[in-house]
């Protein structure tokens, strides 16, 4: 059946608005807060839970020298992730599918908005993991392990302290010699108010909630900049249409061909194509029907790079085990609080791993720089569901218009659009950096 025919949506300024950008800005300001925030409860005396004296499990001795400090951690979670980033990004972004021609600025405008998203990305991560760790350490007041090396409990007048059932004495009165009950927060005498409250904050792990935020999340990152991934044959028609995660799809629409590794592979749109080309393309046909030949394993050198965050986070969360900081349980809880955090906070700004070829989410649209609506699903597209704003800049000569933005044009329900048409029409990592 034949195409409904729409009207040509009126051009859109192709640089981000004011408005976009401003949007960010709130976006940053909010985890600036919230991070502040966070600052705040951790000079907030937190609830202090009932404890024995005779419990073995907070008896440990204080650490004077940790093996990763406040500093370190900061180092290790924050400075080291945000150069990563941005050599990555300086150097390896937006790659080698970039078509000639293509101009400098709108490639450093890629840089700069890949940049963008992996720093607000790790921030999220980091200020996720920070105010709920702080949050929690605050409400639960769990004892940490080296609990009664700080406290200097009042061992004098220790019965006016017990919580709960007193022991009996010889004469039948409750005042017996003390049996190990639960004693008050208040027996503690340390005059160093900071080190003591600090004694109440074991659960959850602050170093391993903030080491896996920052350091898992690079993880992620490593991973989809360097395609580190599991050997795959992709299926949906997104991940088969490898034209729509190029660096700039729409500069790619030459002649109406469709360049993609799918059409080439089942010999779409070739009868442009001059002699020579259509028999290597041929070949190509040949040598990947089989599916063991459609994938391979990634080098396993980048593999080391992208993992090594992650057993760094590791070394960070044990290091508080052996350091009788944490019991643990606290922190296999921080560990997967900041899991958590990385996950999110990647997937938040990132395309998933395993089909969006290492690129992050586009920006905003002016329309819904700060509020969509129902009835919307996307941030990315105006309030019309017309066009992507930017498309005009990254297009090219025989660029065809009629995108909108389910990316593809409206057909009836019984006929489905092809491979080819759906290449050229939907570049949804394309929109406007």
């Amino acid at each position: 059946m034949a195409e409904q025919d729409f009207p040509r949506p009126q051009s859109r300024k192709n640089r981000i608005s004011a408005v976009v950008i401003a949007s960010y800005v709130f976006d940053w300001s909010i985890l600036v807060a919230v991070g502040v925030v966070g600052l705040i409860l951790g000079n907030v005396s937190p609830n202090k839970r009932h404890f024995s004296l005779q419990d073995p499990n907070i008896s440990f001795p204080f650490t004077e020298r940790e093996t990763v400090n406040s500093t370190l951690l900061m180092i290790c979670n924050s400075v080291i992730p945000v150069g990563v980033i941005l050599i990555v990004v300086l150097i390896f972004v937006p790659g080698p599918t970039v078509p000639k021609g293509t101009p400098k600025s709108l490639i450093w405008k890629r840089k700069l908005w890949e940049l963008h998203t992996g720093w607000l990305g790790l921030a999220l991560s980091l200020v996720g993991a920070w105010i709920i760790t702080q949050g929690m350490k605050n409400l639960f007041g769990k004892p940490r392990p080296d609990l009664l090396s700080r406290c200097r409990p009042d061992i004098a007048n220790v019965a006016k302290y017990i919580i709960g059932f007193q022991t009996p004495a010889d004469d039948g009165s409750l005042n017996g010699p003390y049996n190990g009950q639960l004693v008050r927060a208040e027996i503690c005498k340390n005059p160093d108010h900071e080190m003591l409250d600090d004694g109440f904050r074991s659960y959850p792990s602050g170093h391993a909630s903030s080491a896996a935020a920052g350091l898992i999340y690079l993880s992620f990152f490593l991973a989809s900049k360097f395609a580190i991934t599991l050997p795959f044959v992709p299926q949906d028609t997104q991940s088969n249409d490898t034209s729509t995660v190029t660096a700039f799809p729409s500069r790619l629409r030459h002649n109406n061909l469709d360049t993609s590794y799918e059409a080439v592979r089942h010999n779409q749109d070739i009868d442009g194509i001059d002699p020579a080309t259509a028999k290597q393309i041929g070949v190509h046909n040949s040598t990947v029907l089989s599916v063991r030949r459609q994938a391979a394993a990634p080098p396993l050198y980048l593999l080391f790079i992208t993992v090594l965050p992650f057993f760094t986070s590791i070394f960070i969360a044990s290091s508080r085990w052996f350091d009788f900081r944490h019991h643990g349980f606290d922190i296999l809880f921080g560990f997967i609080i900041g899991t958590i955090t990385a996950w999110f906070a990647f997937r938040y700004y990132h395309l998933p791993i395993r089909s969006g070829a290492g690129w992050a989410w586009g920006p905003r649209s002016h329309d819904k720089a700060f509020w969509a609506g129902l009835g919307s699903w996307s941030y990315a597209t105006d309030k019309e569901h017309w066009v992507r704003p930017g498309d005009e800049i990254e297009g090219a000569a025989g660029h065809r218009p009629g995108d909108i933005e389910l990316g593809m044009r409206y057909r009836s329900k019984v006929e489905e659009p092809s491979h080819a048409e759906h290449s050229r029409t939907s570049d949804m990592g394309d929109n406007r950096i």
